[in-house]
């Protein structure tokens, strides 16, 4: 982490203040497809990334590129529409300046999710709570450590809460989701993994890829945020079936949840107020 990069922080969350007060208890991650769930909070302001000096903005479709503050059941809660990505040409530390902000800004739980192509759970709109990941990008850590964010070697024994993720658990049976469990490995992107690839990462023990989240998991838990997970499968990974991936549909996987994906979702933040 440079000394250049440690000042672009601190101006950015000035920058920030400047245009919100709100101090978040849980800071939700919408992935791909997923960005309209921020419609549905008990909304009372928004931030443009491009409105806060130095954010880096997301030049993908269906990442808007916001800070959403508001309400999920009491819950204070900020939720992060669109982020941006290690394909996009930016840096891993870039990639998680928005987590880096709202672990700032307040935020104790990351509820973060993402779109992604099973191995294990290759059915196209298919739930898998994230056990565990595997990173093949540059850590977002290298560098000079920055003291005020977390201490020079974080542990990652669990990166993923154990108590969020039973809460997650608990609700998916309550409400007759069907949720798997699995370890999802990131590639940079922005192609997608070969057959080849795909057969490497079963072999790390992966069950879904993807080219996000493990590098903002990495950032939180330096900074002490506790972290649960939730993978939608928007198609088979490469070489699990003969299906080609040219036209994967990401709001097709969200449509064939059937909205379960977003009540599982707001329904354990209502349960994670209590060990908060």
């Amino acid at each position: 982490m440079q000394a250049q990069y440690i000042e672009n922080l601190q101006k950015a969350y000035k920058s920030l203040r400047q245009h919100t007060d709100f101090c978040p208890e849980v800071l939700l991650v919408l992935g791909s497809g997923l960005g309209k769930f921020a419609e549905s909070i008990d909304k009372v302001g928004e931030v443009s990334y491009k409105d806060i000096e130095g954010m880096p903005i997301s030049t993908v479709a269906g990442h808007e590129g916001k800070f959403v503050f508001g309400y999920i059941g009491g819950v204070k809660v900020v939720v992060m529409q669109g982020r941006v990505h290690y394909y996009e040409g930016y840096s891993s530390q870039d990639c998680v300046m928005p987590v880096r902000l709202m672990g700032m800004a307040g935020a104790k739980v990351m509820f973060v999710t993402n779109a992604a192509g099973g191995i294990k759970y290759p059915e196209i709109g298919a739930l898998m709570r994230i056990t565990d990941h595997i990173s093949l990008v540059p850590s977002p850590l290298i560098g000079p450590n920055w003291e005020r964010l977390g201490k020079r070697f974080p542990d990652m024994t669990k990166p993923y809460d154990e108590q969020l993720g039973k809460i997650v658990d608990d609700t998916a049976k309550q409400l007759g989701i069907n949720l798997g469990t699995g370890v999802y490995i990131q590639f940079s992107g922005p192609s997608y993994e070969t057959a080849s690839e795909v057969r490497m990462a079963q072999i790390m023990g992966a069950d879904a890829v993807g080219m996000s989240t493990a590098i903002e998991v990495i950032a939180a838990r330096h900074m002490g945020i506790r972290v649960v997970g939730i993978s939608c499968i928007t198609n088979p990974a490469c070489g699990i079936t003969s299906m080609s991936l040219d036209n994967v549909d990401e709001g097709e996987a969200v449509e064939r949840t059937g909205g379960k994906l977003q009540q599982l979702i707001f329904e354990s933040i209502k349960k994670i107020k209590e060990v908060l």
